[in-house]
């Protein structure tokens, strides 16, 4: 029997562990935390900051620089700006990495690809699969003047693509 402590510490963690995963699916689809048509959803930026979710902790520092990996078949796009004033970012890393095809983490599906002048990216990959039912791709950024951040792309089963858009926050 497991004692009603440490049954609500676990309850605690799921809860925390799945409050994360909403914010940043939310954030991924536009819906702040106001909600679409509040006061603070209308004076909201012009290009909001990401959200900075939940840090994967298969995460694994420097992956190679390579756009395609695996078999390929989905290819991610994006844009990372800045903040500050919405204007693109070049040559910044761009770290992604999800389970591969049969939901298991491998060095396979990694990869660092650098942003061109137009602060865009592509990257070429399997259709990510998923250790807990939502396909998913993690997502790092780090550049000097700006809060690292990490999210994730939750790609529609069936998609061969997907964008995103990547708004970084300055360091204060």
């Amino acid at each position: 029997m497991i004692p009603i402590d440490a049954q609500r510490i676990s309850a605690n963690r799921a809860v925390r562990f799945a409050t994360a995963w909403i914010a940043v699916s939310l954030a991924l689809v536009g819906v702040g935390a106001s909600g679409p048509g509040s006061v603070a959803a209308a004076s909201a930026p012009k290009c909001p900051i990401t959200a900075n979710g939940y840090m994967d902790p298969n995460y694994t520092p420097n992956p190679p620089v390579r756009s395609h990996v695996g078999g390929g078949g989905f290819v991610l796009t994006g844009i990372v700006r800045s903040g500050i004033d919405c204007a693109p970012l070049s040559r910044v890393r761009v770290e992604i990495w999800h389970a591969g095809p049969t939901g298991s983490y491998d060095m396979v599906h990694r990869g660092t690809v650098i942003t061109d002048a137009a602060g865009r990216f592509r990257f070429e990959t399997d259709f990510p699969g998923s250790s807990f039912g939502q396909p998913h791709i993690h997502i790092r950024v780090a550049v000097g003047g700006f809060k690292t951040t990490a999210t994730a792309f939750l790609p529609k089963p069936g998609t061969k693509a997907g964008e995103i858009e990547i708004v970084l926050e300055p360091e204060v």
